[in-house]
This record gives structure tokens, C-alpha cells and sequence, in this order.
């Protein structure tokens, strides 16, 4: 890779890290199609995403813990679920041909696109009854809101795993479902997001790892672009219309999708 053409690669990831940190999300469904553009190999490329993500997950942490948007208590719980599940994906992505892992990725990418753009208005019920292991009565500031763990725990555990195999933190996907089926509040889904794809980067990260796909030196040398752009795209997460912004990047991820199938189908 030539000096101009990785300078303009550092430009595209840092611009990722800005728009995607502003939606408390890792960035993964662009940051390997993007390392696929250049010419870096799948597997490495996924192994390389989670690496900056576990970088933009700590940056954007920083600015929405002082915000105090981040419920610490379901990152933590919820994770240990995820994190699992994306350990093994990582650990299990090199039985997988690099073909099967783009279609998948491809497939992720058009559900994501789907649940950011279609509004729906249904929630899990937990039950008017407090008490039962599942049911799991959050506050947060002036927010209240409940989470159902029987429904939570083996969602996010499938949504890890995923994650792991495609190279994604799974924070397109994790939004919106907190969002939509537990009740969350947009804005603490968005700041309890942005800590938690780190935790699940970091299981995925560890079992690519575990298999020898990392190239360290691509990584190294990304991690100060996509820490400043995450600085940047989270500080200016409270003016940003985020109902808005998850429409145009739904469309944005639709097309993105036909673009990796038609990319990656023989001709």
C-alpha cells in the first residue's frame, strides 16, 4: 500500500470512527469492508476492526460516563452473555471460508439497515408484578424503563457470536434492539452501547487472537486516528438529531449490503 493510498484509508477510518461513535456504535460494519476495499484479507481485517473498536469503545466511554448515560449494571450483565458468545465466534471464524463470512457479514449489515429505519412501537412486557428473576427495573437519572433477562441474555449471547465471526462489535444491532424491545431509553442505549462493544470486541478479538489473525502493525498505526475521531463523534453525540441519523445510515447500510454481495459473488 502506497503512502497516498494509506493516507487516504487513515482518513476513511478516522471519518467512520466520528459518524459511527456518535451513535454509541463501533464502527465494525464499515471498518472491514473498508480494509476489504484496500486489499487486507477478511479474516485479518475483522481481527484489525476489533482492535479499534476495543480503542474507540474506551474514548467514547470517557466523554459518556461524564455524561452519565452509561447504565453500568446492564452493560456488565448483558455482556457476560455477549462477550461469551463473541469469543467463540472469534475463536470458530477460521472454519468459515472468507466467501461465507462476507456473505454473513452481508446479512448482518441488511438487518441492522432494516430495524434502523422501519419505526416500530413494541416493547417486551416484563409484567406489572415486580419481582421474578428476568424482570429487571432499571433507573437511570430521570429514565425508568425494564428489561426482560430471560428474552435478553440468549439475544445478545446469538448477537456476540455474530459479531465475533464477522468482526463487528455489534453495536448496529445492539441499539436498536435495547431500543426496541427492552424499553431503553435512546439516549442510554447509545452511552451504554459505546462501553459495550468494547467488551464484546475484546471476546471476539481474543479468539481471532487465539487463531493468529492479527497483523498488529496496520492496527498500531490506526489506533490514534480512530481514538480522536471517537472524541470527536461522541462529544457532539447530545446536538446530533439521532432519529435522523439512524434513517439516512439505514438506507446508507442497505446499499452497503448489495455492494459486499455483488462484490463478493463469482462473475
Amino acid at each position: 500500500m502506497s503512502a497516498l493510498t494509506f493516507g487516504l484509508f487513515y482518513l476513511v477510518m478516522f471519518l467512520v470512527s466520528s459518524v459511527f461513535s456518535a451513535l454509541g456504535q463501533g464502527g465494525g460494519v464499515l471498518y472491514t469492508p473498508v480494509q476489504l476495499f484496500f486489499g487486507i484479507g477478511f479474516h485479518t481485517a475483522a481481527t484489525t476492526t476489533l482492535f479499534l473498536i476495543m480503542a474507540m469503545s474506551f474514548s467514547a466511554t470517557l466523554v459518556f460516563r461524564k455524561a452519565a448515560l452509561v447504565d453500568w449494571p446492564l452493560a456488565i450483565v448483558l455482556e457476560s452473555s455477549t462477550t461469551t458468545g463473541a469469543f467463540l465466534g472469534g475463536l470458530y471464524s477460521g472454519h468459515f471460508s472468507g466467501k461465507f463470512l462476507a456473505y454473513l457479514f452481508s446479512g448482518v449489515i441488511a438487518v441492522a439497515a432494516f430495524f434502523m429505519v422501519k419505526r416500530f412501537d413494541l416493547k417486551t412486557i416484563c409484567g406489572d408484578k415486580p419481582g421474578g428473576f428476568y424482570r429487571w427495573y432499571r433507573g437511570v437519572g430521570l429514565e425508568t424503563y425494564c428489561v426482560n433477562l430471560a428474552l435478553a441474555l440468549p439475544v445478545f449471547f446469538i448477537a456476540g457470536a455474530i459479531s465475533g465471526l464477522v468482526g463487528v462489535s455489534g453495536g448496529i444491532l445492539k441499539v436498536p434492539m435495547r431500543v426496541l424491545l427492552f424499553g431503553v431509553p435512546m439516549n442510554i442505549a447509545v452511552g451504554t452501547s459505546a462501553f459495550m462493544v468494547g467488551l464484546t470486541a475484546t471476546g471476539g478479538f481474543a479468539g481471532h487472537l487465539a487463531a493468529g489473525q492479527f497483523d498488529w502493525r496496520i492496527a498500531l498505526a490506526l489506533v490514534p486516528g480512530i481514538f480522536l475521531g471517537t472524541q470527536i463523534g461522541s462529544r457532539t453525540s447530545v446536538k446530533v438529531d439521532k432519529s435522523k441519523m439512524k434513517i439516512f445510515f439505514g438506507y446508507f447500510l442497505a446499499v452497503l449490503a448489495a455492494f459486499l454481495v455483488i462484490r463478493t459473488a463469482p462473475h
